[in-house]
């Protein structure tokens, strides 16, 4: 994780004394709701957490998302009373090591019921070197370096989902046959997506890829694709000339046709690296929130209208 976005622990904390007062005047009439309306209170990082609980809590949860759609997840930060809610969850779904603001008020509301999507599956480091520079997640824990992006790949995302529905099982057992039954029903889907790729991607004029965000690491390397980003895993970084150039030598030797950018990002790198290797431009979505501008609806529309793009990219017959 960029180095640059890290909040210093004093003012989170800070922050989370403010929270926790403005949260007592009216925590006790919240409860009181909560509790009348038997339904969970599940607080979701940002919208791939937020996607499985909502599909597999159902109508037993009230899902509230810390990070509003258009918001870039990386550069996130809290509001006090954000904060402060998060003692007031019954379960707390995030992904450590993606937004260290809120890694940092998770570990200082000290909440006891918390899920790491994280822990739910194997983190891999993806930080190879951009143009001489490394430009790997940055963040202190047991996956320091590892990249975040595991959503993106549908059999790790798969595993994610059935970890958080043992969560819910273990948080509400009196609906533990519901939150097995929507998790089998996701796992389906994700299984069928997971087919979708694999087939659609199996036979190609080109493998490689390239893109502003390397976000894609995870699903690349599912299904033999070589990503090229052009400023590494940081979505804010900037691309040396090094790296430039060695994208020019790169788009021709692979027969790359396409430099895409995100909807969340800004297109300015993507286009000018476009225009000065003669390449198109896409979309390819990283699914880390989902707005107006984006090309479906859910995760698996998204990850269907991906999976088109980089078909019609890479040339697959």
């Amino acid at each position: 994780m960029n180095v640059r976005r890290l909040i210093p622990t004093s003012a989170v904390a800070g922050a989370v004394v403010l929270g926790l007062a403005a949260l007592s005047a009216c925590s006790t009439s919240d409860a009181a709701d909560r509790k009348s309306g038997d339904k969970l209170n599940v607080v979701a990082s940002f919208y791939p957490m937020q996607f499985l609980a909502e599909q597999i809590g159902g109508n037993h949860v009230s899902v509230s998302t810390l990070t509003k759609p258009g918001v870039e997840p990386h550069d996130l930060e809290l509001r006090p009373r954000q904060i402060g809610g998060l003692s007031d969850a019954d379960l707390i779904v995030y992904l450590h090591g993606l937004q260290p603001a809120v890694d940092d008020a998770i570990e200082l509301s000290e909440s006891e019921h918390t899920v790491d999507a994280a822990k739910l599956t194997t983190l891999e480091d993806h930080g190879a070197e951009v143009g001489g520079e490394e430009h790997a997640h940055e963040h202190e824990g047991d996956e320091a370096g590892a990249d975040p992006h595991i959503w993106l790949d549908p059999v790790k995302y798969a595993q994610v989902a059935k970890g958080v529905g043992a969560s819910l099982e273990k948080t509400d057992p009196d609906h533990a046959a519901d939150y097995r039954k929507n998790t089998d029903a996701l796992v389906t889907k994700l299984d069928a997506l997971d087919t979708a790729y694999e087939n659609g991607l199996k036979n190609t004029d080109t493998k490689t890829f390239i893109t502003t965000h390397s976000a894609f690491g995870y699903l690349a390397e599912r299904y033999g694709l070589m990503q090229e980003g052009i400023a590494g895993i940081d979505p804010e970084a900037e691309p040396s000339p090094a790296r430039i150039s060695a994208l020019h030598s790169i788009a021709q030797e692979k027969k790359v046709t396409t430099v895409f950018f995100e909807t969340l990002a800004s297109d300015k790198t993507a286009k000018t690296v476009a225009r000065d290797t003669g390449l198109k431009t896409g979309v390819l979505d990283p699914l880390e929130g989902i707005t107006g501008k984006s090309k479906g609806d859910d995760y698996i529309e998204v990850m269907e209208s991906n999976l088109a793009a980089l078909q019609k990219a890479l040339g697959a017959r």
